[in-house]
């Protein structure tokens, strides 16, 4: 809540990271807790959550190990709680006596116990408007059982009328996982409601009025009562339009994202337009029993943002068969400004109707009435569109394609076709992820003024081989051929008035309402729609529904891995390398030393999306599916390059190696003690963490005393080398490396320049999802250097966003290739920042240069470095893109320059180099286990 924010920071602090505060320093920040509560406005206190209320209190009061029991919860469980009571409803809380709190911090006001409704679907049948979705209060799931009480009433805007609705209780999972709780199951908060727009008459008579639903739900102390909220894509995320008598409309649509309906009884509409090249002319018709000033008298075209408005006069025609008056306007098609529209860049304008009162209304579409495009020179042309108000739309853009044709076929290939008037010779069709910013090709043929792109979700193209598609949504767009970036993309859109009714094919006869969905190997993927008409392909979770979200993810760990672990130990191993992302680093490189003995054990991989392809005879398992816990329970030997969950508990005779995946060179874990980057509670957690693993393997006398520190580490460590970088000592490493350039299509005789940057804590978009912050003038060092070298970009893989340049011949997106070893062996110089690349790449010899635009503010505020980095580098330091170029054009005699620095730094930094890390780590990891069976 806002009112938090009154807590000065450092007491917040003190606060959140209480439970690991030493028991002499407590009643200090008891007595703060007291003197603040004493001081703050009683308003201020009681806006507080009932969480913070609690918390606060218990600080205040002096109790100091309910408190950080409480805090204990919290962190496993945030934002839960249970609701109890009958006349008044009061919080519950483990450990916590609630009649020991005080009423004004136990117990809640009605607003505090919110119902929490989202619309999944608007459909129309059997004549009514059928809303579906869920509606719960968090933490009272008792609330919303199968047998609860709910109720749905519509009550009309302005007007004391109310209409019950009949709700029919429906199971909906997907309440429980969207959540993100896990302490509470909300399957059976799922509705539909059938609303009969006949009952929105007034005294027999169709009345404009705007009508909300709520949703009533009692639980303790008595009831909540809320609105059911808007999706983001889909039926359940525009408005829908019905029309209900001749002139009259009901409209589904959203305030401030929540459900109204509204009866629109309307003066006027627009019935039909047509262009003849030169003007476009719109025909309105309007009731003859309007009242004078309703009577009307031009069509308003604006565009606020760039100051265009003109008016239209209407001219009258007659009256129709219908009895309706009959008005045309005309609109010159040179009067519309171009300035400013560009690809990417439409103008939307706003159509209004002028009464003779002087008032305005949106200009809407009849139901007659068909969108439609008119072409404009210069490669531009004027769309006349809808929404899902029905509302008259003009814009303004670029010729872009529009999709009139979507068909799923028998075999898993989705089809998108439709009309396309642009110069498709200069196109190409792309794939954009709308959470990582990311590009994929999307094959597509232009001819005779049409488009038909293909694909093939279940086997989508990698480097190794063949994966599906990625979870989350796929924009189309067509982009030039020669453009760098996405900036001046076109979108693809459905054809306007087939966003309900969409061909599968060109035959009339067959027809489906979006979403279009396929059911690929093992997930579903589906056509559906955002902003109106931009089209979309969504690629499901890997997951099945009954695994998915945070209640059904504690079930999994705390009731069937407690029951894996009653089984006996598999001889397998279990790897994980980045979080199953790929199959590569110090995991890999011990997989092929067991393969390379011929261990008789079974090889599992933790995959993340499905997104890695494992080599014949290794299995997959998708993180926090039921294979991956029972492997995680089951599995005798464990190999991980980083964290796994921090509630596992190695179990007797499991022996759990930690690789790691880097020589640090920025601060970390206990070493960030005394800053504010330093994370108290994962602090504390590191001996128990630590206690997860029975080696946890280093890669030189440098990291040892480092990680030994850090990490708190209660397990045995081996000094041994990363086993990832035996790959610069491998016997076959040269024809290795001529078949990765053959894989990447690298032109024979160019030079490799890699570029491997790490991730800037400050440049996010939230949570761990990075943005790129890229500072390379990518086209100014292809000027310089396409001629003889390459750049291969290989972003951290916390890293979103699409690479400048990429496939355009001097830029390679190595990102999600396979493993970054191959690339060090191919890479004829390195390029990088503060990232831990640079110890393994120094295993090469090869020069290395260090693009520290930041240097200042990354190592002063962001982390801080274990050692002088500027004096120890084996290689320049350099801040701008000009001098970056310029060292790579120059690098023998940048070379030469730091021979010294480099040859002493790898003296401290890479030793073991022998190539025999891997053995070694094995040999160790086998010898444990036959001492553990001793």
């Amino acid at each position: 809540m806002a009112s938090l924010e009154a807590i000065p920071e450092e007491l917040s602090r003190l606060m959140k990271y209480f439970p690991e505060t030493p028991a002499e320093e407590r009643p200090a920040f008891h007595s703060a807790a007291k003197d603040f509560l004493d001081r703050a406005a009683p308003k201020i206190v009681r806006q507080f959550s009932p969480m913070a209320r609690v918390k606060w209190h218990l600080a205040a009061s002096g109790r100091g190990e309910e408190l950080a029991g409480l805090l204990h919860y919290e962190r496993e469980n945030p934002g839960a709680f249970a609701v109890k009571g009958l006349r008044r409803a009061r919080i519950e809380l483990p450990g916590i006596e609630s009649s020991s709190l005080p009423s004004s911090v136990r117990n809640f006001n009605r607003s505090e116990l919110p119902v929490r409704g989202k619309l999944l679907d608007l459909v129309w049948g059997d004549g009514k408007l059928v809303v579906k979705g869920y509606a719960y209060i968090p933490n009272v799931p008792s609330a919303t059982g199968k047998r609860s009480l709910r109720v749905a009433v519509l009550r009309r805007q302005g007007s004391r009328s109310a209409l019950p609705l009949r709700l029919r209780t429906v199971e909906e999972p997907r309440a429980t996982t969207e959540a993100k709780g896990a302490l509470h199951n909300y399957d059976w908060s799922g509705f539909e409601i059938g609303i009969d727009p006949g009952r929105l008459r007034v005294r027999g008579q169709w009345q404009s009025g705007t009508w909300r639903l709520g949703v009533g739900i009692p639980r303790p102390g008595g009831m909540s009562v809320g609105s059911i909220t808007k999706n983001n894509a889909g039926a359940a995320g525009h408005s829908y339009t019905r029309v209900l008598d001749d002139g009259v409309r009901l409209v589904a649509g959203f305030d401030r994202n929540r459900l109204k309906l509204t009866v629109d009884v309307v003066p006027a509409e627009i019935e039909s337009q047509e262009s003849d090249g030169d003007t476009l002319t719109v025909t309105l018709r309007s009731r003859v029993t309007a009242p004078a000033g309703k009577f009307p008298t031009a069509l308003r075209i604006d565009h606020e943002p760039s100051g265009f408005a003109t008016d239209l006069p209407l001219q009258q025609t007659g009256t129709g068969d219908d009895g309706w008056l009959r008005h045309t306007a005309k609109l010159p098609l040179a009067d519309l400004p171009t300035d400013g529209v560009t690809p990417g860049k439409p103008r939307k304008y706003r159509a209004l109707i002028v009464f003779a009162d002087g008032t305005t209304r949106r200009a809407t579409n009849g139901e007659k009435l068909r969108t439609d495009v008119h072409p404009l020179p210069d490669g531009r042309e004027l769309a006349v569109l809808t929404d899902g108000a029905g509302n008259f739309t003009p814009q303004l853009r670029t010729v872009q394609p529009v999709v009139d044709s979507v068909r799923w076929s028998a075999d898993g290939e989705l089809e998108l076709a439709g009309s396309y008037a642009g110069p498709a010779e200069q196109m190409k069709m792309v794939l954009r992820h709308t959470g990582r910013n990311e590009d994929r090709p999307l094959p597509v043929e232009f001819a005779d003024g049409r488009f038909t792109a293909r694909l093939r979700p279940d086997t989508m193209e990698t480097y190794e081989g063949t994966v599906p598609l990625r979870a989350g949504r796929w924009m189309p767009r067509l982009r030039l051929r020669s453009e760098w970036d996405h900036t001046r993309d076109l979108p693809v859109t459905i054809r306007p008035d087939l966003v309900s009714v969409l061909p599968l094919s060109h035959r009339p006869d067959l027809v489906s309402v979006l979403p279009l969905s396929h059911r690929g190997e093992h997930r579903t993927y589906t056509v559906e729609r955002l902003d109106f008409d931009r089209i979309f392909v969504e690629s499901g979770p890997v997951i099945g529904p009954e695994l998915r979200g945070a209640y059904r993810q504690r079930l999994m760990r705390d009731v069937y891995t407690p029951e894996q672990r009653k089984l006996p130990l598999r001889e397998a191993v279990l790897y994980n390398s980045f979080g199953g992302k790929q199959f590569s680093d110090s995991p890999r490189a011990v997989y092929e030393e067991l393969k390379r003995r011929g261990t008789d054990v079974e090889h599992i991989a933790m995959v993340h999306d499905q997104q890695v392809v494992l080599p014949p005879g290794v299995r997959g398992v998708e993180w926090g599916s039921k294979e991956w816990y029972e492997a995680l329970a089951r599995s005798r030997y464990v190999v991980t390059n980083g964290g796994i969950r921090e509630w596992f508990v190695r179990r007797e005779g499991q022996v759990v190696v930690q690789t790691w995946h880097g020589t640090p060179l920025k601060r970390i874990g206990a070493d960030l003690l005394g800053t504010p980057k330093a994370n108290l509670a994962y602090i504390a957690s590191l001996p128990q963490r630590s206690r997860q693993y029975s080696l946890f393997i280093t890669p030189n006398a440098f990291t040892t005393p480092i990680m030994t520190n850090s990490f708190r580490l209660q397990c045995e460590v081996l000094e041994a080398g990363y086993p990832r970088n035996d790959v610069f000592h491998a016997p076959d490493r040269v024809k290795r490396a001529a078949a990765v350039r053959e894989k990447l299509g690298i032109p024979a005789g160019k030079k490799v320049v890699l570029y491997a940057p790490t991730w800037r804590d400050d440049q996010r978009y939230g949570g761990r999802r990075f943005k790129l912050d890229n500072q390379i003038d990518v086209e100014a060092a292809r000027r310089e250097l396409g001629e003889d070298h390459v750049l291969l970009y290989r972003k951290h893989h916390k890293v979103l966003d699409s690479i400048p340049g990429a496939g355009q011949g001097f830029v390679y997106d190595v990102t999600y290739y396979p493993d970054i070893a191959d690339l060090y062996l191919i890479a004829d110089v390195l390029i990088t920042d503060y990232s831990s690349v640079l110890f393994d790449f120094a295993h090469s010899g090869r020069p290395m240069l260090f693009f520290t635009y930041d240097l200042e503010h990354y190592r002063d505020t962001l982390r801080g470095f274990y050692f002088d980095f500027t004096s120890r580098a084996p290689g320049p330091l350099i801040k701008t893109s000009e001098d970056l170029v310029a060292a790579i054009r120059n690098i023998d005699e940048v070379s030469e320059e730091y021979k010294e620095k480099y040859a002493q730094f790898r003296v401290d930094f890479c030793e073991p180099s022998d190539g025999r890390a891997a053995a070694r780590v094995v040999d160790r990891m086998l010898a444990i286990k036959d001492e553990q069976q001793g």
